[in-house]
């Protein structure tokens, strides 16, 4: 697996490998809570209609954003783990 270096903004510099509707990113132990350790992603058909429906149950996800590498949002988790959630074109 081949890696990219990513920082979200003021966020700590971490590598990232981005495949098949998935997302799998390093986060340094020494700059992250133990919350920021494990992130995982997912490429959805309808990014609008995900969000709405994590809205819905209360999971509150955060607005969606364009972003380098696409248009994406994030959840949490019930224990608190970060979830990209990123429009499926922007993984290919």
């Amino acid at each position: 697996m081949k890696f990219v270096k990513h920082t979200h903004g003021k966020g700590p510099e971490h590598y990232a490998r981005e495949s098949d509707g998935m997302v799998f990113e390093l986060y340094p132990a020494k700059s992250a809570s133990t919350d920021e350790l494990t992130a995982l992603g997912f490429g959805v058909n309808d990014l609008d209609k995900t969000q709405a429906v994590l809205s819905e149950l209360k999971c509150a996800p955060s607005a969606p954003k364009e972003t380098p590498w696409g248009r994406t949002f994030v959840v949490r988790d019930p224990d608190g783990r970060r979830v990209e959630i990123k429009h499926e074109s922007a993984l290919k």
